[in-house]
């Protein structure tokens, strides 16, 4: 089934009939375009004037351009926008959401199945890597332009980062609600002054437009050769915010995006970078900052403020960003419990995570004092988000065989086209590893072992708990002949056994000799959806006795609430009262053995995670004083 086809997302244009489409593109300005939007700040810079930097000659200069125009194009217009989002579970983007578009299709092959899994995991862990690295480098680069004014100023850039940055990640539990909404204004004047400074600088020297032919590109590898190849590293900078564009989908509509995108982002960085390119090619000394020598003397201090407000917005994006990947992540059940505290009434998406937030603030104060420079920045940037892309592309090829029909060879041949782009991306990447690049594919690797071995440590437990518990239809036998005594008041047994009889039940008649009626077991589980419809929420059965059976689905976009499944269980002809209710949870004491399963040391940090993981009654919002806790030893 093509996904093009599946019912509206209520962000949708198509689902959304009181929308207009203007304001939803200026949202997706202040959202989905701030990473890529602030890349002029240093792209070029880095092309001529960086540690991986290649000579200043004019066939340079058009081939960079040249370089730039095509991977906008290929890369972004046509990869991203045409092709990759098309793939939306149920409105939704972002690597993990197009991994459980896959998944289902993907059973014939065991090792395919975990291979493409694996990729999708990974993937996902690049991305923290890039919520780190982006902050950093984004607002170290727009302070820079203070140095261009006078130099005094030079010794206050990196004090001046790390304060913003500290004020940037203590004010995220304030939720984005109330500054959200300058955002897509701000933007707006952000990419109508790049367009106007290229322009300027474009109508001082016009011929720089002849950059667009892909002639000068070609010219500049076969000029240079090796180290053309190479230059294609810091290119690469230009669509760095790409992976944005699919993530943030659900929250605006694809026709939004592309609105945003081709009537007003891709002039005004085309007019911009040309700007930049022509000022080279009149004066090279520009090359230490082209950017900011764009910008009159008189403009050079509002212009920074201007770039300074940019970068914090691109840097809230991904900062929110990761806030979505980490719920994602938990409600598939890749990630432990943790805390998530919803910021805005109205805004389901507008969540605070302070385990991630407290994270991302240290690995990229860290960044900060430890590069320095956003030149320095530049060699660990973009090793990440091209590794990113390329899973991206190989997951699309997935979808597009199995989701929505498509025969192999044009599967192929459409993929095998966007990999080509991908893999010299990501190639001429792989110089910069030892030079900075390491940095984010150690976290990512860090992340990714963390992230499987909680997936595989949970499929062990699952299968240690069902080796001690009983069926439940010969549970329900058992208290037939026991007739064990019934106290008439409400229990609820949270299980993750949809089947089985959970093992706080068995303890509990074991040890107190007495049964509740009635009795609730209840399971959440986490579907491969965004959203799953409240009134496709609830499955209630009732095998007897006073026995209740109720799974609660929820989709990987959406927060469990024992509350309102108590609440909507009344329309199932269940009564309950939650101040009357005695909710029985299994918790277990896991110990790291010598059994089948992991090694050793995966075992131990499976143990230690499960220690630290949020308890169940804050993650599911249980009042902790009608909670009992049945905790037993499990070994793995």
């Amino acid at each position: 089934m093509d996904p093009s086809s599946s019912p509206s997302s209520p962000l949708d244009p198509g689902g959304r009939k009181a929308a207009s489409l203007l304001p939803l593109a200026l949202g997706a300005l202040g959202v989905v375009y701030g990473d890529i939007g602030t890349s002029p700040l240093y792209a070029i810079r880095e092309c001529f004037h960086g540690p991986h930097a290649i000579e200043l000659s004019p066939g340079n200069v058009h081939g960079v351009l040249s370089m730039v125009f095509w991977s906008l194009i290929i890369v972004i217009s046509v990869k991203y926008l045409s092709f990759v989002m098309r793939a939306d579970n149920r409105g939704e983007g972002g690597i993990l959401a197009l991994l459980a578009l896959v998944r289902p299709d993907t059973r014939d092959g065991r090792f395919r199945h975990l291979a493409i899994v694996s990729m999708g995991i990974f993937g996902a862990a690049l991305l923290y890597g890039d919520g780190m690295i982006t902050p950093a480098i984004s607002v170290l680069s727009a302070l820079e332009g203070l140095s261009i004014a006078t130099p005094l100023f030079e010794p206050y850039i990196l004090p001046l980062t790390i304060v913003i940055l500290a004020g940037l990640f203590l004010v995220q539990h304030r939720g984005t609600a109330r500054v959200g909404a300058v955002f897509g204004p701000i933007m707006l004047v952000w990419f109508a002054t790049l367009a106007l400074l290229g322009v300027w600088s474009i109508a001082r020297y016009p011929q720089v437009l002849s950059s667009v032919s892909p002639h000068f590109a070609f010219e500049f590898f076969r000029e240079n050769g090796r180290p053309g190849f190479l230059i294609l590293g810091t290119v690469f900078l230009v669509v760095t915010g790409g992976e944005a564009l699919y993530a943030d989908m659900g929250h605006f509509g694809r026709e939004p995006i592309r609105l945003a995108w081709f009537s007003l982002v891709l002039p005004a960085l085309l007019l911009n970078y040309f700007g930049q390119g022509a000022l080279l090619l009149r004066d090279p000394s520009h090359a230490v900052n082209p950017f900011f020598h764009l910008v009159p003397d008189l403009a050079l201090y509002p212009m920074v403020v201007l770039s300074t407000a940019a970068t914090v917005i691109a840097s809230q994006a991904v900062i929110s960003g990761a806030f979505s990947l980490t719920r994602q992540a938990v409600q598939l059940g890749y990630a432990p419990r943790v805390a998530i505290e919803h910021t805005s009434h109205e805004e389901i998406g507008q969540i605070y995570v302070p385990t991630t937030n407290w994270a991302l603030m240290a690995a990229t104060m860290a960044l900060v004092l430890e590069f320095k420079t956003s030149s320095n920045l530049a060699a660990a940037y973009g090793v990440a988000v091209t590794s990113t892309m390329v899973i991206t592309t190989a997951l699309a090829y997935f979808v597009a065989r199995h989701r929505w029909g498509w025969g192999m060879p044009a599967s192929l041949l459409v993929t095998v086209s966007f990999l080509v782009f991908d893999l010299a991306f990501f190639g001429s990447s792989l110089v910069k590893v030892p030079h900075g690049g390491w940095v984010p594919l150690v976290i990512a690797g860090a992340i990714f072992i963390l992230m499987t071995t909680w997936k595989r440590g949970r499929e062990i437990l699952k299968v240690r708990l069902e080796d001690v518990s009983i069926p439940f239809s010969e549970f329900l036998q058992r208290i037939a002949s026991e007739r064990p005594r019934r106290i008439r008041h409400a229990a609820v047994f949270m299980t993750g056994d949809s089947a089985g009889t959970p093992p706080a039940l068995l303890h509990n008649m074991e040890h107190n000799e007495v049964l509740h009626q009635p009795v609730v077991l209840l399971t959440v589980q986490t579907v491969e959806v965004p959203y799953v419809p409240s009134d496709e929420r609830l499955e209630v059965s009732s095998p007897g006795s006073g026995f209740h059976r109720v799974i609660a689905r929820y989709g990987f976009m959406q927060d469990p609430s024992v509350p309102e499944i108590i609440e909507r269980l009344r329309e199932h002809g269940l009564n309950l009262r939650m101040e009357e209710i005695t909710f029985f949870l299994g918790g277990e004491n896991v110990v790291a053995t010598r059994m089948p399963g992991m090694a050793i040391w995966r075992e131990k940090l499976f143990a230690l995670m499960t220690r630290n993981a949020l308890r169940a009654t804050d993650f599911f919002r249980i009042p902790p004083s009608r909670v009992i806790e049945v905790r037993m030893q499990v070994e793995i």
